[in-house]
């Protein structure tokens, strides 16, 4: 829904048409007592227009996601020219507190949503989060990164079958478009079941901060920003050279053998059927697998774990691909 009236009620405060805020969403102590609270970052243009919610930081170990929105709000382009930016870089400060991905209790928020109020702390979180915050958003975006050392292409996941969504994440332009489905208790299902679009964008790993990740979110949040006319006029985007690749099918390359993994190829590269991604070797001097693309497609993935056990996930590879650019590799 569209803020159109003068004033924003957003946990139990008042943010008029002009107004910047910063409310902390408290909800839980730490064992010292100590509030934990999550700052939410409001600002409100003078002209009533639409509301879009940025969220980094639901994994707390995902720190790409928590620079792209703090970028954001460090340059002042949730400024808007008309409507409502809402940004939290941070969601889940347990997990960030601790550098994890998960709260202290092993729940994923993630997997949780739209939460109980009586459930566990992620569980509250979700809940409080989806009651209290999510119904003021007309749009929402959600940064992400890969986990457990396995590195994302910057990418954009949409539903398929959702033509907004699709239409979005073109105007974002990562260099990739995945078709994914919504998973349940997610934050992109709760969205949907509200229907609110929400562009779900996965770049790098964990517990690291990519500065090309970073910007591909940043300059795609400017695009989208400038096609929903709330982008403010100190702010440009950046004109995008090439359409995203569109993923419509995908799969994991897995170790065929347990030992030591030296990848050979770089994430986001275009690669053909039989080509050279890995070996696998064991700490003797002894075994030597070499590991080879099953089909021609795009590197999504690319696990930087220095040993793998038989059947870990080592290298996500499209198997089915919209190329508008055509097969060149795309630089991250």
């Amino acid at each position: 829904m569209s803020i159109d009236n003068t004033d924003l009620i957003i946990l139990g405060e008042k943010v008029k048409l002009g107004e910047s805020k910063t409310i902390n969403f408290s909800f839980a102590k730490l064992y010292t007592s100590t509030n934990v609270e999550i700052p939410v970052i409001i600002e409100r243009a003078k002209i009533p227009g639409p509301t879009i919610l940025l969220t980094g930081g639901i994994h707390g170990d995902e720190i790409n996601g928590v620079e792209i929105v703090r970028q954001i709000i460090a340059k002042k382009i949730n400024k808007p020219a008309k409507g409502t930016i809402i940004c939290i870089p941070i969601l889940n400060i347990f997990g960030f507190l601790n550098a994890e991905r998960a709260f202290p209790d092993g729940r994923d928020l993630n997997r949780v949503f739209p939460g109980t109020k009586t459930g566990s702390l992620a569980s509250r979180v979700a809940y409080h989060f989806s009651k209290e915050i999510l119904p003021l958003a007309d749009y929402c975006m959600d940064f992400h990164t890969g986990g457990s050392q396995r590195f994302n292409a910057a990418q954009i996941r949409v539903s398929p079958n959702n033509k907004r969504l699709v239409e979005l994440a073109e105007v974002f332009n990562a260099p990739f478009t995945v078709f994914s489905s919504n998973m349940g208790k997610t934050y992109r299902s709760t969205c949907e079941q509200m229907n609110i679009p929400c562009l779900l964008f996965e770049g790098g790993k964990s517990l690291e901060s990519n500065k090309n990740i970073v910007k591909e979110g940043v300059e795609g949040i400017l695009r989208v920003l400038d096609h929903l006319g709330v982008l403010n006029s100190n702010f440009s985007p950046e004109v995008a050279q090439k359409k995203p690749v569109i993923i419509e099918k995908s799969r994991w390359v897995r170790a065929q053998r347990s030992g030591l993994l030296h990848v050979k190829i770089d994430c986001n590269k275009h690669v053909k059927k039989g080509e050279f991604l890995a070996t696998i070797t064991d700490p003797y001097g002894k075994m030597r697998f070499k590991v080879t693309a099953p089909n021609e497609g795009y590197i999504i993935n690319v696990n930087h774990a220095p040993i793998v056990n038989q059947g870990d996930a080592i290298f996500h590879l499209s198997t089915s691909i919209n190329d508008p650019a055509g097969s060149e590799e795309i630089e991250n």
